[in-house]
């Protein structure tokens, strides 16, 4: 019997918080001397990230003497994600303390407090200017590799990392080849682990291996997205990293047209496909139309009524000029479904004649030539567009909605507006 299997077979509650016996190598900080400042931990998905942020918080609360009011920044891709993964997830910072040492959430503040006097704060990568105002000894930055603006939130982050005599964080995610996670790598000051999802295969599901995982085994997103590595390109994708991160900005310019693309799953159910809902906006920048990627609000295991009132929410949320849909799954349907939640709202329907490839291909010409550009970073999605070749077997719902909405604004003629969509 291991020594982890003899603790948990003596006292179960105690081997659950006794992390420096239930740790692997890669998900214990570097040592305690003055050299570094960011423990960057790379995994694949179910890799033990999670609980790897949450034990070094625990362990960096009781490194602070008794009533010091430490400050930490939590940042996460949204501010729901701070509470249900880094602090309320089974895996989070409230679950791996003991109950008697258990910090209390605040959720009106936003807010995590010890017993000690330390207290957590919770940010969203959605809203980056929060940060500022704000001080602290540490921070634990969660999924980065999926933050909505990654530059503007990590720069307001290092900014606020200023009390004490070396402040630290630990940044937790799986790998994207973006500028940021780059810079992070080379950095002097960085120490970086991976893990695979592999080496926490006592932790996870064995479905998660047998149907999940065996989707992406032998692929160059499988060495993302189970190992942990980053892949810069796919061979034969026709969007590459380079023409992505070119693409991205901070904020749109007013813009003369706005549509919302939906690419409706073909089933409903639970197992149904995602429905790809995209928003995206045209203007011209130096007399050349040019697209501006504006939201991603696809969801998956949506019946018909819950996918249209989604598509007609973000209608009113951008002040949409219209809905373009593909309507190859029962056009009449579509239409009516639309119509039954708001009857206002001007439909343009599309079919697709040809293959998904061959409608995609003029739409990465266009990111080629400049003329489009992500306002943000919307991960998934991009990780469609980036893996999305040939071969590519399962159908990338997102990526169609994007394809939609683009063909609509920029190889489409333009309906004649009487001013410009201001986004601010």
């Amino acid at each position: 019997m291991t020594a982890n299997a003899l603790l948990k077979a003596r006292n179960p509650e105690t081997a659950r918080h006794d992390w420096k016996t239930l740790a692997r190598s890669d998900q214990l900080p570097p040592p305690d001397d003055w050299r570094w400042t960011t423990w960057l931990v790379m995994g694949g998905r179910g890799a033990g990230k999670t609980r790897t942020g949450a034990e070094w918080i625990r362990r960096i609360v009781g490194l602070f003497a008794k009533g010091y009011r430490a400050r930490i920044a939590l940042v996460a891709e949204s501010y729901a994600d701070a509470r249900e993964v880094m602090i309320e997830g089974p895996s989070g910072i409230r679950a791996v303390e003991p109950r008697e040492e258990r910090p209390e959430f605040i959720a009106s503040r936003r807010l995590l407090r010890w017993k000690s006097g330390a207290e957590a704060y919770c940010f969203s990568a959605e809203d980056p200017e929060g940060l500022r105002g704000f001080q602290f000894d540490a921070a634990w930055a969660d999924e980065v590799c999926k933050w909505r603006y990654p530059e503007e939130t990590w720069s307001n982050l290092q900014l606020a990392l200023r009390v004490g005599s070396h402040p630290r964080q630990t940044v937790t995610t799986t790998p994207r080849p973006m500028a940021l996670l780059k810079r992070l790598i080379k950095g002097d000051t960085t120490v970086l682990t991976q893990a695979s999802s592999y080496e926490n295969a006592d932790n996870l599901s064995p479905a998660f291996f047998t149907e999940i995982a065996a989707a992406y085994e032998g692929t160059k997103l499988g060495r993302q997205e189970l190992y942990g590595e980053l892949i810069d390109d796919i061979e034969g994708a026709l969007w590459s990293w380079a023409m992505i991160e070119a693409a991205r900005i901070s904020t749109a310019p007013d813009l003369d047209r706005i549509v919302v693309a939906v690419d409706p799953p073909a089933t409903a159910g639970p197992d149904a496909d995602e429905c790809g809902i995209v928003v995206a906006g045209t203007t011209k920048i130096l007399d050349e139309p040019t697209g501006f990627v504006l939201a991603d609000w696809s969801k998956g295991a949506m019946s018909p009524r819950q996918w249209a009132e989604r598509a007609v929410a973000a209608y009113h949320e951008f002040e949409a000029d219209r809905i373009v849909v593909e309507v190859n799954q029962g056009g009449d349907m579509v239409r009516a479904i639309i119509a039954q939640v708001d009857p206002s709202v001007p439909v343009r329907e599309v079919r697709a004649s040809r293959g998904k490839r061959l409608r995609a291909e003029p739409i990465a010409a266009l990111y080629e030539r400049g003329l489009v550009r992500h306002v943000g970073a919307f991960a998934t999605l991009e990780n469609q567009m980036t893996s999305f070749t040939a071969e590519t077997s399962k159908s990338p719902d997102r990526l169609d909605a994007l394809v939609w909405t683009l063909t609509d604004l920029l190889l489409q003629p333009a309906a004649p507006r009487p001013g410009v969509r201001r986004l601010n």
